[in-house]
């Protein structure tokens, strides 16, 4: 049996099947407590179903990015593992970019379910458990003493000024764009290359892709801002995320 044999085997799926079982079922306890709750308190039925409604739908787009992730890294490291790490916490970028990481670390010229080896499926998995575990540990050590500051400065704070946002949505914004930049740059890198001067030797793909992609995600933004189509936001990644996949198809052929 091959290594990626035994990552889609019956056990893997008995382990990760039952965690994420353990996650759906606290999920279904938190909506009945949050139902019984509105209740409680005289919030109007009908636009209470109206809101479960609403929220279930436009899940459903988004999630089709989760599950291109999960068909994407399926191939290297089995299915049961990326359908637990994106169903309980993971994020189709950060999944993708540590297991890459972490494969060139371990020696693979490539993240890859032929050259896949027990040591090497080990320390991908270790390495994106450790790396995302901490926003969840830091989250149950200083998350309240946080909101407590922030409704603080939200009471203290003028109505036109905090729609600037503080350091956290800098930060976001920051190191987002230092990690597409970082992205473009390997593009980049890839398509210019030579001993000495620049030769168009490279595939240009990924740019190209690239490039449709960010175009998908300015019209969806801009759908939204300037139309009032505000529902795109919810399906804006995911939209860009498959025009651009089908980009690729389109420019591979």
């Amino acid at each position: 049996m091959s290594v990626l044999e035994r990552l889609s085997s019956g056990t893997m799926y008995l382990i990760c099947g039952a965690i994420i079982a353990f996650v759906a079922a606290v999920c279904v306890v938190f909506l009945i407590r949050a139902w019984r709750m509105g209740k409680a308190i005289g919030m109007d039925t009908k636009k209470m179903k109206q809101a479960v409604t609403a929220s279930a739908t436009f899940s459903v787009l988004p999630s089709i990015g989760i599950l291109l992730g999960v068909i994407a890294l399926s191939g290297s490291l089995g299915v049961p593992w990326p359908w637990l790490r994106l169903s309980v916490i993971g994020a189709l970028h950060y999944e993708t970019q540590v297991a890459a990481a972490a494969a060139e670390q371990v020696g693979l010229s490539e993240l890859s379910g032929s050259l896949m080896t027990p040591k090497a499926f080990t320390t991908i998995a270790l390495l994106m458990s450790l790396c995302i575990m901490w926003g969840m540990i830091l989250s149950t050590l200083f998350n309240s003493k946080y909101l407590n500051r922030l409704r603080g400065k939200s009471a203290n704070t003028p109505a036109e000024n905090r729609k600037k946002g503080g350091f956290g949505d800098v930060a976001m914004s920051a190191m987002f764009v230092g990690m597409v930049s970082a992205y473009i740059g390997s593009y980049i890198g890839d398509f210019v290359s030579g001993h000495g001067r620049f030769t168009f030797a490279g595939s240009w793909t990924p740019l190209a892709v690239a490039a449709v992609s960010a175009a998908a995600m300015g019209l969806f933004t801009w759908l939204a801002e300037k139309k009032n189509m505000r529902w795109l936001d919810s399906f804006s990644i995911a939209g860009s995320m498959l025009i651009g996949m089908l980009a690729a198809v389109l420019i591979g052929k």
